[in-house]
């Protein structure tokens, strides 16, 4: 198939064989029972698989608009929902949608929430209400996505990192993570953190500080934070996000969320 995407992907003009058309549907298919992954980890390290993410691209071209009803609610759209929820062990609460592409593993549950094309979502994993998974996010098991947080998504260019979100993250209310961030193990976002490619994530526990970008070290407790910045006009204060703690490896991981969350007083 990957052969059949890469030359499609080069002349659009293939999408009239029904083979190439197939190789696309084909690939969808397997992004939706897990088979497929729009980035994977290998050797420690996370990388996109680009191809992929043209398959998922060509697919748009060539799916027809339906209408799609869903007890009272109707849509029209080229994707349909996801299917077989139950054989799946997945509960999604209405107006709850997965939508077909999307893999998520048994025992997720999304509450009034959005999970798109090309995501996949671990078990054990909450997707709250007003949560919103992105094309091509890789959310890890045991993860609770709070009210009101946006994963980014990412489709083009293909091979861009999408947004992960490691096993056993707390990422809380209305956070936003963008731009192919990655939330390693068991990080801890407060409320409002947002987080993109260039936001300053400035570790504070040290005598002097430390600063990432694109990336929140496994156990860190986050925070929104703010830093000075000259401008012609005048100083004024951009949006950082500032490390303040970590969570203890002592304790199981419900007990080391909830101290720390006491400890240094995040609002989720």
């Amino acid at each position: 198939m990957r052969e059949q995407i890469e030359a499609a992907f080069e002349d659009r003009g293939l999408l009239e064989k029904d083979n190439y058309r197939e190789a696309i549907f084909g690939v969808i298919a397997a992004l939706d029972l897990g088979e497929l992954r729009v980035a994977e980890k290998r050797d420690n390290e996370w990388r996109s698989n680009a191809w992929v993410m043209k398959a998922i691209n060509l697919y748009f071209g060539i799916a027809q608009m339906e209408t799609i009803e869903a007890g009272p609610f109707e849509y029209h759209d080229k994707i349909p929902t996801k299917k077989n929820l139950a054989e799946a062990g997945v509960r999604v609460v209405p107006p709850g949608t997965v939508r077909y592409g999307a893999f998520v593993e048994p025992g997720v549950v999304v509450m009034p929430g959005y999970v798109n094309i090309g995501a996949h979502v671990g078990s054990g994993t909450m997707v709250d209400t007003w949560a919103t998974v992105g094309s091509g996010a890789q959310v890890g098991r045991n993860v609770h996505l709070a009210g009101g947080v946006g994963i980014g998504g990412v489709l083009e260019p293909p091979g861009a990192m999408p947004v992960v979100i490691e096993d056993g993250a707390f990422i809380g209310s209305r956070c936003i993570v963008v731009e192919g961030v990655r939330v390693e193990e068991e990080a801890v976002l407060g409320a409002n953190v947002a987080l993109t490619a260039s936001t300053q994530i400035i570790d504070v526990t040290g005598e002097e500080e430390v600063v990432h970008r694109g990336r929140v070290p496994a156990r860190s407790v986050v925070v929104a934070g703010t830093r000075t910045k000259e401008f012609p006009a005048g100083s004024y204060q951009l949006q950082t996000a500032l490390i303040i703690g970590r969570r203890r490896e002592s304790t199981d991981q419900k007990t080391s969320l909830n101290e720390s969350l006491r400890q240094f007083g995040v609002q989720v």
